[in-house]
């Protein structure tokens, strides 16, 4: 079973960037569970909730009058 947070080190590979850049998205998406109620731990973020926001593409939303 995979563990249900994920590393700055862990992220840095996936996403081919720096470790210290890696420790910024994890603060980024951490400041976002926080917002919504989430308890969160410094340096890890919830491994699925990484993958939602890393791999979810959404279309962008249409204005109303465009096609």
């Amino acid at each position: 079973m995979s563990e249900k947070f994920i590393r700055a080190e862990e992220v840095a590979e996936i996403m081919e960037i720096s470790v210290p850049y890696a420790y910024k998205i994890i603060k980024q998406l951490n400041e976002e569970l926080d917002a919504k109620g989430y308890i969160t731990i410094t340096g890890r973020v919830n491994r699925e909730y990484f993958n939602e926001r890393v791999y979810t593409v959404k279309a962008p939303e249409k204005k109303e009058g465009e096609n």
